[in-house]
């Protein structure tokens, strides 16, 4: 593919975007995410700093990895601004979000395509300033602590106008001076992987909303919005339990729909426990009565079993996909992980699927929760069974990953070839029913839960694996030289655990 054709591409993606008209200024920011733009323009906390900074009176423009970065480095066109077609590279600021693990790679690779060295310590004095921050930062961002001059680390929507600001203003000393005294303010080359207490951003910000709205997204002219903020529930492996940030923050539904454009038609409400917001029905009979469709980020299967017209204004206002969690392969287990959800629950959304005529019952879990025994495989392939007599299932099924800063951290994880024995034996039992097993990949768990429990070593390593390629085979030759016991893919520890997104690679290269 041609530099022109690449270029074309991203003026029509930027033709067929609808938001405020953007405005030139002098003090230019380049907002880059390290995934493709379907996936970082359906990313709420990513467009919500967008606005955040465009509303300050700063030059905010978007770069996304390239849906297909052999392509465009075939094209030999570097990193470009949707905007304006800038190089990010002539940027003074760049602002990267980090959602998980195996985006780190993406962060490595839009580095390199704006012509910047990945390392900090390779760049010199007139390079831009890099400034991290996103849902990464709630668990452990120390991976990426190599490849950025700072990090803003929990809700940033008022830290990052003073780093912005400062950043303008100052020095790189005294540009770093003051993101350090920010709250959730982490400098790694001064911090080293001490890491500072998140920040917590005031209520009276909320709640975050798109500001953009596109076809090419996953979520597809969908108007995101928050409902809520945050979890008042106690689950042992989740980032985003009661302990962070004071727990469940409600949005009023008259502020929700304040805030909803009349020009949008599709909504979606955003939050860790919405279908806990004690008014969202009637904020969803709302939406979907003035003739919106309508749509939640996740949803309780105790809280549809208890309020079943949860699913049914979802049904009228066009979902398709009845979407719930189980976490856990057996009763003992989701127990274990203070999971509420229970058979009863489950079924009860089973029933529901098939009276509002869902296509699918979609259920997500969890395998190799620590603990995890045969016992719990069989009670889930009865349950599962169970489930499909109802009503068709879709079973999607992650590996279990233990996060930084949840109860569960620091567990070991199960093993490649264990996993997938497991995975093997369920889809057996499966066949001939009316339930789909759609699991994602073990391998590129594994380096998930590398990423997830170790420090800046592993960033190291993710750069060197990315030099060699970025196949599985290179990550792990590239963690098996950081030398640690914990670090063997195939082998399985008593406590199971993994997690991801089932791509050939992070990056786009070849797996």
């Amino acid at each position: 593919m041609s530099r022109w054709s690449l270029i074309q591409d991203l003026q029509d993606r930027r033709a067929r975007e609808r938001g405020p008209t953007f405005r030139e200024g002098p003090r230019r920011i380049a907002l880059v995410y390290p995934s493709p733009y379907r996936v970082g323009m359906s990313s709420l906390g990513f467009q919500w700093i967008y606005g955040v900074l465009s509303d300050a009176g700063f030059a905010v423009e978007r770069a996304f990895l390239p849906d297909d970065v052999a392509a465009w480095r075939k094209g030999r066109a570097p990193l470009l601004t949707l905007e304006t077609l800038t190089p990010v590279g002539a940027f003074p600021l760049i602002g990267i979000s980090l959602a998980y693990e195996l985006e780190l790679s993406g962060l490595i690779e839009v580095l390199d395509l704006a012509g910047i060295p990945p390392l900090r310590e390779e760049r010199g004095p007139e390079a831009p300033r890099v400034l991290l921050g996103g849902p990464i930062t709630f668990s452990n961002p120390l991976p990426a602590a190599p490849f950025v001059d700072a990090m803003l680390l929990g809700e940033a929507e008022e830290t990052v106008l003073r780093a912005a600001e400062a950043s303008f203003e100052r020095s790189r000393e005294g540009w770093l001076d003051a993101v350090e005294a920010l709250n959730g303010g982490y400098v790694p080359e001064r911090h080293g992987e001490v890491l500072p207490p998140v920040a917590r951003a005031s209520d009276a910000l909320l709640p975050a909303r798109s500001r953009i709205l596109s076809p090419d997204t996953e979520l597809r002219d969908m108007l995101l919005i928050e409902g809520e903020r945050g979890c008042h529930r106690q689950c042992t492996f989740c980032v985003m339990r009661r302990s962070t940030n004071g727990g469940m923050r409600l949005v009023s539904p008259e502020r929700v729909l304040e805030l909803v454009p009349e020009d949008a038609r599709r909504v979606g409400l955003v939050g860790a426990a919405i279908s806990d917001h004690p008014k969202l029905i009637p904020l969803l009979e709302r939406i979907v009565g003035s003739g919106r469709e309508v749509g939640v980020s996740s949803l309780r299967a105790d809280r549809v079993a208890l309020k079943p017209d949860i699913a049914r204004v979802l049904r009228a206002g066009g979902y398709r996909t009845l979407t719930v969690a189980s976490d856990a392969a057996s009763q003992r287990l989701r127990r274990q992980i203070a999971k509420g959800t229970t058979e009863r629950h489950l079924l009860a959304c089973a029933e529901l699927a098939a009276r509002y005529r869902y296509k699918v019952l979609k259920v997500y879990m969890m395998l190799g929760v620590p603990g995890e025994e045969q016992e719990d495989l069989e009670e889930l392939l009865r349950f599962t069974r169970e489930l499909a007599a109802v009503h068709p299932v879709s079973l999607g099924i992650a590996p279990f990953v233990a996060k930084r800063n949840t109860p569960l951290d620091g567990l070991p994880f199960a093993g490649i070839r264990e996993v997938e024995r497991r995975l093997k034996w369920l889809a057996r039992g499966l066949r001939r029913t009316r339930a789909e097993l759609r699991p994602t990949s073990a391998r590129w768990a594994w380096v998930e839960y590398v990423l997830a429990q170790h420090g800046a070593g592993a960033g190291l390593a993710t750069l060197a694996a990315w030099r060699a390629g970025g196949r599985f085979a290179d990550f792990k030759r590239a963690f098996a030289a950081l030398g640690e016991a914990d670090l063997r893919p195939w082998a399985l520890s008593p406590p199971p655990g993994q997690q991801t997104t089932d791509r050939s690679s992070p990056t786009g290269r070849r797996s």
